[in-house]
């Protein structure tokens, strides 16, 4: 079976994630146990609490949902050898670490100062984001830049998920303005997202210096198997490739419908999504020729899937 795996980045995020497949799986609550001593806090406790406006910070969320993510695609074992992967905006760390193009404590390392460098420069300039629901790319960006153009403020088409689903970033008082435009010129529905600040917007430019500085300082690796960027959509073939998009990704548009594609090319027979909210799993099913997808985000998703790939059951 060729398995394709994929990792959710912001705004996946819940209360209570992780929990379950740490007390059901070894490996797992290692993983948690290493994460303790890296950030210096118990990140399994937080999760359990929250609350949730503290897991919302990005400080805190990007940690939380890597090691998520990681340790729920580590209890499944070795059964699991995927031939690609992906991950959405920062969950790309989370393709890195389990392709071994970087340790988990090295990706978390990084992963952490992403999350504190994006914080300071939302503490900045306080910003969110919101999906467009149902109208094409060229149309939100026409009604957007009309917007900019009007009020002064900053905002930008973001992350590109779906031809009908793609994220605005910017000023929360422009993001709001353009949210209400683009109702009034047509769109289906617009989202304000779970997140707490204007992620790949200019609106990060502060965050660049300390993260590229952490990113140059770790210790990379070739992956062991395609890693996708979300940058480009393309598989990475040398390191300063990869760090050079690492970088770019704080503010620059997430191609995730781009890298999709890319993933379904490699003829995959599953592709499994690895985190606590199913945010990329149905996106994956809406594509043209798309193969059996599942979301695994806790201790039955991974006896699931470990079922499937022993063929006992269908994906």
């Amino acid at each position: 079976m060729k398995v394709g795996v994929i990792f959710p980045g912001q705004g996946s995020q819940v209360v209570g994630m992780g929990v379950d497949v740490a007390q059901q799986s070894d490996a797992a609550r290692h993983l948690f146990a290493r994460a303790n001593d890296v950030l210096g806090y118990d990140l399994l406790e937080l999760q359990r609490n929250g609350p949730e406006e503290t897991l919302r910070e990005t400080q805190f969320s990007q940690p939380a949902i890597f090691a998520t993510n990681v340790a729920l695609y580590a209890a499944v074992g070795d059964a699991l050898a995927p031939v690609a992967s992906a991950g959405h905006s920062f969950g790309e760390f989370c393709s890195l670490t389990v392709s071994n193009a970087l340790t988990f404590e090295d990706a978390l390392r990084v992963v952490d100062e992403r999350g504190k460098a994006m914080q300071f420069a939302a503490e900045q300039a306080p910003g969110g984001m919101s999906a467009v629901i149902g109208m094409n790319a060229d149309r939100i960006r026409e009604i957007v830049d009309g917007v900019r153009a009007a009020n002064g403020g900053r905002v930008q088409l973001a992350n590109f998920n779906s031809p009908s689903q793609i994220v605005i970033s910017g000023d929360l008082a422009t993001v709001q303005a353009a949210g209400d435009a683009l109702l009034e010129g047509g769109a289906k529905r617009v989202v304000p997202l779970n997140v707490s600040g204007a992620w790949h917007s200019e609106l990060m430019r502060p965050a660049i210096d300390r993260f590229a500085a952490s990113v140059n300082a770790a210790p990379l690796r070739m992956p062991q198997f395609d890693v996708v960027s979300n940058v480009d959509a393309q598989p990475y073939r040398d390191t300063e490739k990869i760090r050079h998009n690492l970088v770019r990704s704080i503010t620059d548009e997430v191609r995730w419908h781009d890298t999709a594609l890319k993933l379904i090319s490699y003829g995959l027979d599953l592709v499994v999504e690895f985190g606590a909210s199913p945010v990329l799993a149905p996106l994956m099913k809406r594509l043209p020729d798309a193969p059996q997808v599942m979301n695994v985000s806790d201790s039955g998703g991974v006896q699931k899937l470990r079922a499937a790939l022993e063929g006992k059951v269908n994906a």
